[in-house]
């Protein structure tokens, strides 16, 4: 007979799995672990006080999100994050939000309303802070937007979400401090939660794609240092509203 319940060892050591993950994932998202340094399972390993295993259970996870690469019999590289990398990260997040806030529109209740209002004011107060830690406004930036995919009915869409966010803070990609201003940015914000807040689906749906694509090529005329590059940037999806939204 198949064994449905582990034992509780292995409940421990999934729960220790789990930890290291949001430690090197934080340590790498905080550059601690420079994008192309190259680190060995047993020196994380050492350096946490730990056995290897979890280590390497979750670097390897680390590999499947895109964030490290394992270099045979030399450890795991930090991955550096490209302008092209930039480029398909907003494509696919093109893809996949500009539908969710579609469906968020339609789906929002009161509740919904007001915990997305909250977040909207979080937002709205990281970036009129203007500070130099690209994270304190990118995750505000992020949980309003995984808000709009749990509204939408996706929490798998949620999880992907946090991958693209956790890539996007790597190459400490906000669009903010070079051809856009914090409150241009913060006022893309406003517009998709008015819009989700009136239940006007596709002008929700209009709001999240001008924010995404015109942020996307504020971030790829700031990682390029040129002003002009942004003209060059093109989806490497058809978009929701290239279609039929029926």
């Amino acid at each position: 007979m198949t064994q449905v319940f582990m034992d509780h060892s292995q409940i421990r050591h999934q729960s220790l799995a789990t930890k290291v993950f949001g430690i090197v994932r934080n340590a790498i998202i905080l550059g601690e672990l420079a994008p192309g340094s190259l680190h060995s399972v047993q020196e994380i390993a050492e350096k946490l006080k730990i056995s290897r295993t979890p280590v390497r259970e979750a670097l390897l996870k680390l590999e499947e999100q895109g964030m490290v690469s394992f270099e045979r019999n030399r450890g795991a590289r930090i991955l550096e994050t490209t302008v092209h990398d930039l480029e398909e990260i907003f494509s696919l997040r093109v893809l996949l939000e500009v539908p969710s806030a579609y469906k968020a529109a339609k789906r929002a209740t009161p509740a919904d309303i007001k915990r997305l209002r909250h977040a909207l004011e979080e937002v709205e107060s990281a970036y009129r802070t203007n500070s130099p830690n690209v994270r304190a406004h990118l995750e505000p930036d992020a949980r309003f937007h995984r808000s709009i995919a749990l509204i939408s009915g996706s929490r798998r869409l949620a999880g992907i979400l946090d991958n693209l966010f956790d890539q996007q803070m790597i190459a400490n990609g906000t669009s903010g401090g070079f051809t856009r201003g914090m409150a241009e940015i913060s006022e893309d914000h406003k517009r998709i939660y008015d819009a989700i807040a009136a239940q006007d689906p596709s002008a929700a749906a209009v709001a999240m794609r001008d924010h995404l694509i015109i942020s996307s090529r504020a971030i790829v005329a700031k990682e390029t240092g040129d002003s002009e590059a942004d003209s060059a940037f093109e989806l490497l999806y058809p978009d929701f509203l290239s279609m039929n939204m029926g």
